[in-house]
């Protein structure tokens, strides 16, 4: 199956917008002329964008908004081990998990890959983010659908709101996998609070150049199949709903700012996988950190190391190479080590 991979909200900054986190920047190619520049605009709710499982909408509420949450719920193949949930991160959707639930369901998996109210194609209220919040609405997405036990992956920002899910109920997960999570480090230590005008500013100054080159940043081993991250950017910039999209991006933004859960890891109590790309050096919000304080940020190696040492039950698995999305650089790796962590006993 083709591999789809679409990108939400400028997550990591550019040189010349909002920052929620960037890499380490690295020379790029001249800048390319406009690849979109006769492209139909997307939608708020990326209504046209096509995901590669059918989706289904939750009813729910945020903030005492009314709400819906979209997911993906796609059984699996054969006899059914049990149930993954998947957590995105911010600078995406959920559909950026094709190989990894294309992979899952063979290997006897029912997965649910939801868009988190405020990514992809669900709502975006304009209201204080808070990833209990997100997790509360994902605990009520799997009452419904009568799931009482999932193992968990989540990347990026979604570690976050993975480690928050399994705080919150860790009745309900067998098994956790972070891979390159955000949160392993304290931000707020370094990076100096920001205001939502300010960083509307810069979210709305963003181009297509400085996503792009953002991307080559964030991805060490740059694909051609990256530039759909590019794509899905731009149609939504083009449309009337970019205003709303890029409010969402900063109050997205100030949730991880103001939300570290780098305390949570040692009161894990189930097992943890830990999937780091080896050449990640993410950083939230670089550009507002002062220049000392970054050299201490964003490394990933690490961290890992860290977190593995405080996490009553981890396993570290690195991958050389890869930078902050290994499931999406190299998914017969990311998955290969996933599923033998899921099939083995606690």
């Amino acid at each position: 199956m083709r591999m789809m991979i679409k990108g939400l909200l400028i997550a990591c900054g550019s040189v010349v917008v909002l920052s929620a986190c960037s890499s380490i920047e690295k020379p790029v190619s001249a800048p390319v002329a406009s690849l979109y520049a006769n492209v139909t605009p997307l939608d708020l709710r990326l209504s046209s964008w096509p995901y590669p499982y059918p989706v289904k909408e939750f009813k729910t509420s945020l903030q005492g908004q009314v709400a819906s949450m979209i997911y993906m719920d796609v059984p699996a193949e054969g006899r059914q081990k049990g149930a993954v949930l998947l957590f995105h991160g911010k600078n995406f959707s959920s559909d950026y998990w094709e190989p990894v639930i294309a992979a899952l369901s063979q290997a006897g998996y029912r997965v649910i890959a939801p868009d988190q109210i405020g990514f992809g194609k669900s709502s975006k209220p304009d209201v204080q983010y808070h990833f209990d919040d997100l997790a509360a609405n994902t605990e009520a997405l799997l009452t419904s659908l009568g799931i009482k036990r999932v193992s968990v992956i989540a990347n990026s920002m979604g570690g976050m709101v993975g480690v928050r899910f399994a705080r919150l109920y860790p009745k309900i997960v067998h098994k956790l996998v972070l891979e390159d999570p955000l949160g392993l480090e304290d931000y707020s230590k370094d990076i100096p609070a920001q205001q939502n005008d300010n960083l509307l500013k810069l979210e709305m100054a963003q181009t297509e150049i400085s996503y792009r080159k953002f991307l080559h940043g964030y991805f060490p081993n740059w694909q051609p199949v990256y530039e759909q991250f590019v794509e899905v950017y731009v149609r939504v910039q083009k449309g009337s709903d970019y205003p709303a999209y890029a409010r969402t991006s900063v109050l997205t933004y100030q949730m991880i700012a103001e939300q570290p859960i780098v305390n949570d890891l040692p009161k894990l109590k189930m097992p943890v996988l830990l999937v780091i790309g080896q050449k990640d050096r993410t950083v939230f919000g670089r550009r507002f950190a002062p220049p000392e304080a970054v050299k201490s940020l964003g490394n990933f190696p690490e961290l890992g190391r860290k977190a593995v040492q405080v996490i009553p039950n981890a396993k570290l698995v690195p991958i050389e190479n890869v930078g902050h999305v290994p499931h999406v650089e190299v998914p017969d790796v990311f998955n290969r080590a996933v599923i033998e962590f899921l099939n083995s006993k606690p």
